[in-house]
């Protein structure tokens, strides 16, 4: 374990989450008396000072949610915002907007005094797959807009605002000021700018070429033909057309008109079809006549967008990172569209013009869940539309019963996956679809078991069965396979494969039982349960595979999974948590190769033992400028190339130490670093489809209220000492029962809320808490 003085030392041992008080509470009050006696709830009773039940504290409740108007949430969101007052070079350095498809991201176009605005769109790709997905079926780069002043740039003041979604500001040069303004939504990029003095802007659009962004660290391959140049055309009503045809069928267009101080830009995407995209991109501006037009639909739907969740804490830069990205995963996805490639919708120079799916595309969506945006899950609706796809992405004897997804693909999931004993990485559908499974959990959405989860995870599975075989210990092992990333021969019985193998068998019976399904595969999967090979592990933990220890630094964690996310292997068993401690300590005592989400990834491993402070000790390493990857000024991450997933995996992390759900039990605070004493959640939602609102304040938690959306059993590790008060929405006691270590079990009929505090009622107030520990904004303020 690294602390935040750089030392290393053991994980604690002490159970933490055994505890009645619980999680960071129990380091922050080690001498509680109450920590390791976990006191029987008393529904019935409600304690006053004497202890006595009062009719005081029967009475009905309800929360004073503060943050109900625009004007709380902008006055909050500003303090989150980026700022700049100084241009940005880079594209990791400037504003970024996007509404799921369109991305634009703005910063200075090099050696000139323009300003650059970035044309990209998620759908916008290659159509041959013979070429593969980092060529053939790679995402194409549109162009960009450069924004000329008369003078030179002296200045520039920029806002990018969260609660508008909207870039604002001036640039002041030699001969006058620029006042700027611009958002996107519903695949239109608008901006305004007006100007004074000397000062008369002109807008130019630039096409870019065609070809994979790959093309910086490689030629094309051997028989690729170019995608044709470009065309340009004016329409009847003025509007300028750029369109790029594709080699392999379809085309981009890009429309853009002004209007006054208005620019208005839109891009469409078609294939197979010649003329779909020109018609999309011009209906796209017709249904935005102007900047004002647009923006009124705009600032309705994201103002609805931040009130389905709310958490405050007293960290101002990490809490503004946590906003941030919450802005930055919207911009991104949204269910139905292409599900996100690694660099988003902000295609820059990159290796990685793909999807890609050995851990990129899980850590990507992780976020949406507990803020409560499920309407942003594109990767839920990628499988499900892509069906057919997976299945003809298995070997040709297999596609009766397998389906499977290789690492990289387009946003169509059109990658061909290997076989297991050839060292092919073969788990990452099964990992993807861990991600769907939480969907599922989170909402409880039948339909999403029943029409993608079960029919896409039975195959995938099953292509695991066709290569297990029972070894002269009667165990059944699996031939040799890849750990994603890890730098060595592929070995067998590879730790990736065997935990994403037991959660898919567990999975699969479970979903059975739950649809009603008398599936004629159980008996299988119930015996691949019983006699898969145990997981690899030498004296420093978990390995790589059988006969390969974990020697060399890897970024990943893809032999931990059964750690996390999975939670197979658990700190709630006391018999895992010396295997857990050596595992990670091991992992990160070789960090050559480390990357940013090395450190988020350990942080939510910290978080499942209930260590905050360690778990924050990692995760601030991810925003080091010390390290080699950190996160960048705007909090966008670069390798080779921009890399969306590990800032958004960030804040998971701190997710994973403000609430978290696996195993069907609710762990509010859990993880809490010790030095935040005071802390806000609303509407968090939960595995079992509860939303959980609760307030930290001088390091105790005051109160939880907890909504059920399906009615669920709830089962809650409240972290509260004393005699607990548990109340439903109109003032009844609840039924409950002590389950030990802390955790209550709660009747909570579907709709109706419950509210667990000990002591007297508290103020059961949701808003803000107060800054401790202040920071400058992102962005170059």
């Amino acid at each position: 374990m690294t602390s935040q003085s750089g030392k290393t030392s053991p994980m604690p041992r002490r159970a933490v989450l055994g505890t009645a008080l619980g999680g960071a509470a129990a380091a922050a009050l080690p001498g509680t008396a109450h920590a390791e006696q976990p006191q029987r709830p008393l529904p019935a009773e409600q304690s006053g000072d004497d202890g006595l039940a009062t009719e005081q504290e029967r009475r009905p409740w309800k929360l004073r949610d503060t943050m109900t108007t625009d004007r709380a949430w902008e006055g909050f969101l500003r303090g989150q915002d980026l700022l700049w007052s100084k241009l940005p070079t880079l594209w990791y350095e400037g504003p970024f907007l996007g509404d799921g498809l369109l991305g634009t991201m703005v910063y200075q176009e090099p050696n000139t005094q323009h300003i650059r605005f970035t044309v990209q769109h998620g759908r916008v790709q290659d159509h041959r797959p013979e070429f593969g997905s980092g060529w053939g079926t790679a995402r194409l780069p549109v162009g960009r807009l450069t924004l000329e002043p008369v003078g030179t740039i002296t200045a520039v003041d920029w806002r990018l605002s969260l609660w508008n979604a909207e870039l604002t500001g001036t640039i002041t040069t030699t001969a006058g000021t620029l006042t700027l303004s611009a958002l996107i939504h519903d695949e239109v990029l608008a901006v305004r700018v007006t100007s004074d003095g000397d000062e008369e802007p002109t807008w130019t659009f630039h096409p870019e070429e065609a070809v994979s962004p790959r093309k910086i660290q490689e030629a094309p391959p051997a028989g690729y033909i170019p995608n044709p140049p470009w065309t340009t055309r004016t329409t009847t009503d003025g509007t300028e057309q750029t369109l790029q045809p594709l080699t392999g069928g379809g085309r981009t267009a890009t429309s853009y008109r002004r209007t006054g101080d208005d620019l208005l830009l839109s891009v469409g995407h078609s294939f197979p079809s010649n003329t779909a995209a020109e018609a999309d991109s011009l209906r796209n501006l017709r249904r935005a006549p102007s900047y004002d037009v647009l923006r009124r639909r705009h600032i309705r739907w994201w103002h609805a967008f931040y009130r389905k969740s709310f958490v405050s804490f007293p960290d101002q830069r990490l809490q503004s990172f946590h906003w941030i990205q919450l802005y930055k995963v919207a911009c991104s996805s949204r269910a139905g569209g292409p599900v996100m490639a690694t660099s988003g919708p902000w295609l820059e120079p990159t290796p990685w013009p793909a999807v890609w799916w050995n851990l990129n595309v899980q850590l990507e969506y992780w976020l949406i869940h507990g803020s409560n945006h499920l309407e942003l899950d594109a990767l839920a609706t990628t499988l499900r539309q892509s069906q057919e796809q997976l299945i003809a992405n298995v070997p040709a004897a297999y596609r009766s019963d397998s389906s499977g997804v290789g690492r990289s693909s387009d946003m169509f999931a059109n990658r061909g996956v290997g076989m297991p004993g050839t060292g092919a990485e073969t788990g990452d559908l099964t990992w993807a679809l861990h991600n769907v499974w939480l969907s599922y959990r989170h909402t409880m959405d039948a339909s999403l078991l029943r029409d993608t989860i079960y029919p896409v995870l039975r195959r995938a599975i099953n292509y695991y069965l066709h290569f297990l075989t029972p070894g002269s210990d009667g165990k059944l092992h699996l031939p040799s396979t890849l750990s994603p990333e890890y730098p060595v021969v592929p070995p067998q019985d590879t730790n990736y494969d065997l935990a994403l193998i037991r959660w898919g068998c567990q999975t699969l019976i479970e979903s059975a039982e739950l649809l009603g399904i008398d599936d004629e595969l159980t008996p299988r999967w119930q015996e691949v349960l019983a006699r898969l090979t145990p997981y690899p592990v030498d004296g420093n933990g978990f390995m790589i595979g059988a006969d390969t220890p974990y020697a060399q630094s890897h970024r990943h964690y893809s032999h931990l999974l059964m750690v996390y996310p999975l939670y197979l292997v658990n700190w709630d068993r006391p018999e895992h948590r010396d295997l857990i401690t050596k595992s990670v300590v091991r992992w990160h005592a070789l960090a050559g190769a480390h990357r940013g989400y090395s450190y988020t990834g350990a942080a939510s491993i910290y978080a499942m033992t209930g260590d905050g402070d360690t778990a924050i000790a990692y995760l601030r390493k991810f925003f080091d400028a010390g390290t080699r990857y950190p996160c960048r000024p705007n909090t966008h991450y670069t390798e080779a190339g921009p890399v969306i997933e590990t800032p958004l995996s960030a804040s998971q992390s701190l997710h994973d130490m403000f609430c978290q759900s696996w195993g069907g039990v609710i762990r509010v605070f859990p993880a809490v670093p010790s030095t935040w004493q005071d802390l806000t959640l609303h509407d968090f939602r939960t595995q079992g489809a509860f939303l959980v609102s609760a307030v930290r304040k001088a390091g105790t938690t005051r109160f939880i209220r907890i909504k059920s959306l399906a009615g669920e059993p709830l089962k809650l590790r409240h972290g509260l000492t004393g005699t607990l008060t548990v109340l439903l929405d109109d003032g009844t006691p609840a039924h409950t029962e002590d389950l030990g270590d802390g955790t209550l079990a709660i009747d909570l009929p579907k709709d109706r809320e419950v509210l667990v505090h000990a002591g007297r009622r508290p103020d059961l107030v949701i808003a803000p808490v107060a800054i401790s520990e202040p920071g400058p904004a992102w962005g170059l303020p």
